[in-house]
């Protein structure tokens, strides 16, 4: 089929358009892909069909299930145990609040698996908290949004299972081990930043606990951990699959606070559910949408062009990495993490995949997530930057100038994702084979 420029230039024009006059994406995205098909004289009906086989998947059904558990556990009391718990294993070093906040938000991230999700459950605690121990506001609330971006990494994560979704064919379960040594590095990296930060600006030390005490806490938070280790153990063993695992985490979420906890009743099952069915929706909606856009763009063509095109701009494998890591951190400034995990993957993968590079696409993976969730954290549609920002009750400007360091700190940790194979891939072989 030849170029048509005049239909690609509607579908890319007419969505940019739309997103700039602030249209909803989902609708901005088939809106496009429809006025772009009746150019064609493409039957509407088939971009219909489009969108209805976008969200026939068997791997998609993990996703309301794991929005679910994370919508448990945030409102099952889990949010206090975690920062308890991690308050006993870093809290006495110096900036010991920063590095609890760290580790609370690699706990939660292994549940609900969603940066919002963390900064919207620990933030208000963790955030008064580190202001009440001589913390600044701003540096405060900088740790828990770069650290809330771990459980975009530490499974169970759903932008990985729209990512597999996306381009087709690939494991859950090998992506979601895959996140577990760049999650913990990127904790790590974190970690070490607050330590210099802390040192500088002289902030305390972390409480102490008798040993009858961090016993206490431990054992009060490992009904709570025992998710993670359905969900992560689960996988990680083969006994369970991906989608099994998160039915898994609802029911034990459910038991436990209910039963245990007993920081919800019968009464908030339906606000939970209706939270739950809230954000399944907006999901869903997107990845219809994303398909019929995603079909007229494979129609045009778009993909294979702009695969020839970065190709053809250099054979070196370390500048198309570069190139296209800042194409993604740029475009992440400007659109949201889902809906640029649908639109992106099917283009850059076939493009990381050539013998050129030779990259996995499951370590592409990892490298687009940690990437595209830098992009949650910066100006104007950070996510993440606004949750933070209104929690911490300072300007998003305030905010946006004091993560400087940290977005150095995670930018480092994605070129350790990109050129070293190692760190994404280790676990997943070993488990999984190559």
């Amino acid at each position: 089929m030849t170029v048509d420029p005049v239909a690609i230039t509607l579908l890319l024009g007419l969505f940019a358009v739309l997103i700039i006059i602030k249209f909803p994406i989902a609708f901005s995205l088939a809106f496009a892909a429809f006025a772009t098909a009746a150019y064609k004289g493409i039957s509407l009906g088939a971009i219909t069909q489009k969108m209805v086989s976008g969200v026939d998947s068997f791997s998609l059904l993990a996703i309301p299930f794991f929005i679910l558990a994370g919508e448990i556990m945030g409102a099952g009391g889990i949010s206090d145990r975690l920062v308890k718990l991690a308050d006993v294993i870093v809290g006495r070093m110096r900036g010991g609040l920063a590095m609890v906040n760290v580790v609370a938000s690699m706990f939660f991230g292994g549940i609900s698996g969603s940066a919002v999700a963390d900064t919207s459950s620990l933030g208000p605690l963790e955030i008064d908290m580190m202001k009440k121990q001589g913390y600044d506001t701003d540096f405060s609330v900088c740790i828990t949004i770069a650290s809330a971006c771990q459980g975009v990494l530490i499974p169970p994560s759903h932008n990985m299972i729209i990512y597999a979704a996306a381009i087709g064919g690939l494991s859950v379960g090998k992506l979601f081990m895959a996140g577990l040594v760049p999650g913990v590095l990127l904790g790590i990296a974190l970690m070490v930043l607050c330590y210099i930060i802390s040192v500088k600006r002289n902030y305390p030390r972390g409480g102490h606990y008798t040993f009858k005490e961090a016993v206490k806490i431990i054992f009060d938070s490992l009904l709570g951990l025992f998710t993670v280790v359905l969900i992560i153990g689960g996988v990680f063993t083969g006994i369970v699959t991906a989608n099994e695992s998160s039915v898994l985490a609802c029911i034990w979420g459910f038991i436990v606070a209910l039963c245990f906890y007993r920081k919800i009743t019968i009464r908030d099952v339906w606000p939970i559910l209706k939270r739950t069915l809230r954000t399944l929706a907006m999901v869903m909606t997107l990845i219809a949408a994303s398909s019929a856009f995603g079909y007229m763009m494979t129609v045009l063509r778009i993909p294979a062009l702009i695969t020839q095109g970065l190709l053809g701009i250099s054979q070196n494998k370390v500048v198309l990495l570069l190139l296209i890591n800042f194409s993604l951190l740029v475009l992440g400034c400007v659109m949201d993490m889902a809906p640029l995990i649908l639109i992106a993957a099917p283009i850059l993968v076939p493009v990381v995949t050539s013998p050129i590079i030779g990259m996995d696409p499951i370590q592409f993976g990892i490298v687009m997530m940690l990437n595209l969730s830098i992009g949650l954290l910066t100006p104007p549609v950070g996510t993440v930057l606004f949750v933070g920002s209104s929690i911490g009750g300072i300007k998003i400007e305030q905010t946006a100038k004091a993560m400087v360091p940290f977005y150095v700190t995670m930018v480092t940790v994605l070129l350790l994702l990109t050129f070293v194979p190692a760190f994404s891939m280790t676990v997943p072989n070993l488990m999984f084979g190559k």
